[in-house]
């Protein structure tokens, strides 16, 4: 089984990020939980979100305490958390130690105009674990968003797979 945690503050869609990463990894067959862990409920506070994937069904109901991947949508959290993970995919335009970087922000500007890098970083995330595919994200993306949203989130998407 495979376990990922998801960390950005109030408003930058980790939950999100987390329902579209299940719903992908659904789309490619395989089993899926998500669910987030709020602690306090305002806008830029640290937010935590969970993803367990695996070929088998998931019975386990618990906190993910050792996730094997990390994504952490803003690297400012780096200041106030203590972060660590086996893998670490972090947005980022600088180097981290023990982590790898996109400046997803920069690519999320380029196509939205604002940062949203929630969708983006599951770019990178699919490049560079294989967990779970590009096309399996779109759709999950079509099932999530409505209107304009859903082309310019699988653009950014697909921005970032090819650059990661």
């Amino acid at each position: 089984m495979i376990e990922i945690k998801i960390i950005g503050r109030g408003g930058m869609g980790a939950v999100t990020a987390s329902q579209i990463l299940a719903k992908a990894a659904f789309f490619d067959e395989k089993y899926a939980q998500a669910f987030p862990n709020f602690g306090i409920e305002r806008s830029g506070a640290p937010v935590f979100s969970f993803v367990r994937i695996d070929d088998k069904p998931i019975n386990l109901r618990e906190q993910i305490y050792n996730p094997d991947y990390v994504i952490v949508l803003d690297s400012s959290l780096f200041n106030v958390l203590d972060i660590k993970g086996k893998e670490m995919l972090v947005n980022s335009s600088k180097k981290i130690k023990n982590a790898k970087t996109v400046d997803v922000t920069r690519i999320a500007m380029e196509t939205f105009g604002r940062p949203i890098v929630n969708t983006a970083i599951l770019g990178a995330f699919a490049k560079i674990t294989k967990l779970v595919s590009i096309a399996s994200l779109c759709k999950a993306v079509e099932e999530t968003f409505d209107g304009d949203l859903v082309e310019k989130n699988k653009e950014v998407m697909r921005k970032v797979y090819e650059k990661s």
